[in-house]
């Protein structure tokens, strides 16, 4: 058998990869199983073997394994997690720290072995490696430098840390922590939010709770990306924002409060709006990260026609990513699917695969999560009957509903990218308010738009190729009236580009693009508010908020569906 690497993210976000050789097998994150909430550990013995188990792999099959470092933010020299027996009873699980020391000249890539035990009362033998040289290789190893064999830079910005510029280079395997490009963590731009009428959330005003950061301020993240979108950039706001980093460097979270009253204290006369301050913060931040790369490229001339990897929670953030992108700064620009902490299970075992094989290069693919396993018998009020994927755009076009997709393997990383989606028209404004309904989610949060790769230039300003919706794109004008479900307020949209690569999604894009000449469908997450993915059909008939299912050619609908069981959908 070849090796088999296994890393594992132990807290929030928790996460376990397995790679075979250099081929990514599985990357199974604990919200994804049972509709667990979102940014569940995986920590428990039970849970570690349960996941092994499902993939047909005992703790004895693997060749080495390595536990995300998770340092206290601001980094413990020899900080210690742990994992829960069978019993209930804490393990302790010694860990590398947090963030890694650029100019030190300590290899992030060289740790000691450690031992603990992590599937059972044996002990396991384990390296560990810093959260964020996670971060850093799984942005790498699954980028598209890595298969030629290229070297790259890499940013790591993480919610618990300033921007870390990174080096790698595959020919000496080697990893270097060049400089810190800023001095504000990513946590900044929650932390700011929280401040504003619609983000509070009720803790105190100055909370040092590093779990609390992690769980209950860093999610606002995406809510706050989504509203800043009602407001416009403010050149005064920014200003104030230069002038109070001078004086409190946002570089811990007590800092980061403090900056964060002082900038609103200063702007209250101007009683501008909260999506003013927070479009503000968020121009402020991205224009911060641009111009630092740009001073390090005129200093240091030999990474000139170097490309970029970008990783950590902060790369989730559509308009950094697309202004990083349009600087003119890299020949390229890569972001994985999974920036997110959850990533940092995939770095770990390629920290293990570098080491071991002596390779860089990562085979992939985005659907590596759970398998969805064969729907079971149907509750009261539901039917079954064979539906093809051309079948499954008759009904989209004919009906206009939204339809739940659960197929293959799931999603790895944030994005619902189509296997486990719901997918429905975007040529209704009426349908964005509909699926805001449907997932508890507030009015201004956008829909994504999913289309065809080929048609996506003409739609879409620029509409370059973008799988994994990383970055931000334009409706082009002509197109707003006739998909205005995925238009956001200021007429951006988070696009999912579908090729071949995805073979579900293309055949279903193709079939609705026929009968409707429009190549765009809405596409969002099938999930319960405030859990991941749908683990299995089961939860999405109790979810039942819609009227169709659509599973591995199987359409289950409601008894309120109109394309009832044995009418042909093609021949409508």
């Amino acid at each position: 058998m070849n090796d088999i690497f296994c890393g594992l993210k132990l807290t929030h976000d928790g996460c376990m990869a397995v790679i075979r050789k250099n081929e990514l097998i599985f990357s199974i994150e604990a919200e994804k199983l049972e509709n667990r909430p979102r940014y569940s550990p995986l920590n428990t013995w039970r849970d570690l073997v349960a996941v092994l188990d499902g993939q047909g792999l005992r703790p004895d099959d693997l060749t080495s394994v390595a536990v995300d470092g998770w340092g206290r933010t601001g980094g413990a020299d020899a900080p210690t997690l742990h994992v829960v027996d069978d019993a209930g009873n804490s393990r302790s699980v010694p860990v590398a720290a947090y963030r890694d020391q650029p100019g030190t000249g300590a290899d992030p890539l060289s740790r000691p072995f450690e031992a603990a035990a992590l599937f059972g009362d044996g002990l396991v033998k384990f390296r560990s490696f810093s959260h964020a040289t996670d971060h850093a290789l799984a942005s790498y190893c699954s980028s598209p430098f890595a298969a030629r064999n290229q070297p790259a830079l890499i940013v790591v910005w993480d919610g618990g840390m300033a921007p870390c510029l990174y080096h790698y280079d595959p020919a000496h395997r080697t990893l270097r922590p060049l400089r810190w490009l800023l001095d504000v963590l990513g946590g900044l731009y929650p932390v700011f939010a929280t401040h504003l009428a619609p983000f509070r959330t009720g803790e105190t005003a100055l909370d040092t709770d590093v779990q609390k950061l992690e769980t209950v301020i860093l999610p606002v993240s995406g809510k706050a990306m989504a509203y800043a979108a009602l407001g416009a950039p403010d050149d005064e706001a920014m200003a104030v924002m230069a002038a109070t980093s001078a004086a409190h460097r946002p570089a811990d979270l007590v800092r980061m409060y403090v900056w964060s009253r002082t900038v609103l204290r200063e702007l209250a006369p101007r009683k501008l709006s909260d999506a003013t301050l927070i479009a503000s913060l968020q121009k402020y931040l991205g224009d911060l990260l641009a111009e630092s790369l740009g001073r390090f490229l005129t200093e240091h001339q030999e990474f000139r026609r170097t490309p970029l990897c970008l990783s950590g929670g902060c790369a989730l953030n559509i308009k950094w990513n697309a202004r990083i992108r349009d600087s003119g700064l890299f020949p390229d620009v890569w972001v994985p699917p999974f920036p997110n902490d959850a990533g940092s299970a995939i770095g770990a075992a390629c920290a293990e695969m570098i080491d071991r094989t002596g390779r860089s290069d990562l085979h992939w693919s985005v659907f590596a999560g759970p398998e969805v396993p064969p729907a079971g018998d149907l509750p009261a009020g539901w039917a079954s009957r064979p539906c093809t994927l051309d079948e499954l755009a008759e009904l989209l076009a004919v009906e206009g509903e939204p339809v739940v997709v659960l197929t293959g393997r799931a999603e790895i990383g944030p994005r619902a990218l189509g296997h486990r989606s719901i997918i429905a028209p975007a040529t209704d404004a009426g349908m964005r308010d509909r699926l805001n309904d449907l997932k508890q989610r507030a009015y201004y949060r956008p829909v994504a738009p999913i289309c065809l790769q080929e048609s996506a230039p003409e739609v879409f300003s620029p509409g370059t190729r973008d799988p994994h919706m990383l970055f931000e794109h334009q409706v082009r004008p002509q197109w707003r009236d006739r998909i205005p479900a995925v238009v956001h307020i200021d007429a951006s949209a988070r696009l999912q580009t579908v090729g071949p690569d995805n073979p579900a999604m293309y055949e279903l894009l193709l079939g609705y693009q026929r009968r409707t000449g429009i190549p765009v469908l809405c596409n969002t997450s099938a999930n319960l508010n405030g859990s991941g993915f749908f683990p299995d059909v089961a939860s999405a008939l109790r979810w039942g908020k819609v009227r169709y299912v659509w599973s591995e050619g199987t359409l289950l609908h409601s008894s309120a569906g109109r394309f009832s069981a044995g009418r042909s959908l093609a021949g409508r």
